[in-house]
């Protein structure tokens, strides 16, 4: 475990401009009792990982990535990202429906992934960060 007080200045400074303890993690220590699972749950909202004996682990609401299609034409399609390559783009429109589209020729895919910023924190984080935050995030009972 890493020291609670550290995790809190770091907190503060790195992720209270989208999160907040009395807020969207208000009891979010009470709701996952294991410190490495909550650990691994806020390094990576959403990211798949297993509860102790194989189960799903805690359910949070992560919005899902979206993404807008721009065709030459000017028309643009937006949807649930299903898949995106060097070469295509697929989502899910709000029927339903499954749509790909090639890409270049002027056909552009704007991605908006509400896990954006973590991922992009998680080569910037130390040991002694993730222990700090994650000891502060256990107190947020």
């Amino acid at each position: 475990m890493g020291d609670a007080k550290a995790g809190e200045a770091y907190f503060r400074s790195r992720c209270a401009s989208c999160h907040s303890a009395s807020g969207d993690l208000k009891g979010f220590g009470a709701k996952i009792e294991d410190p490495k699972i909550l650990q691994n749950t806020w390094l990576m909202p959403g990211g798949g990982r297993r509860g102790p004996g194989g189960g799903e682990g805690p359910q949070l609401h992560v919005p899902p990535a979206t993404v807008t299609v721009a065709m030459a034409s000017g028309e643009k399609v937006s949807g649930r990202l299903l898949r995106i390559d060097d070469f295509f783009v697929s989502l899910a429109d709000a029927s339903g429906a499954e749509r790909s589209f090639r890409l270049g020729d002027g056909t552009t895919a704007e991605i908006h992934d509400p896990l954006e910023p973590h991922k992009q924190m998680l080569p910037k984080y130390t040991d002694k960060d993730i222990h700090d935050v994650t000891a502060y995030l256990v107190t947020l009972k």
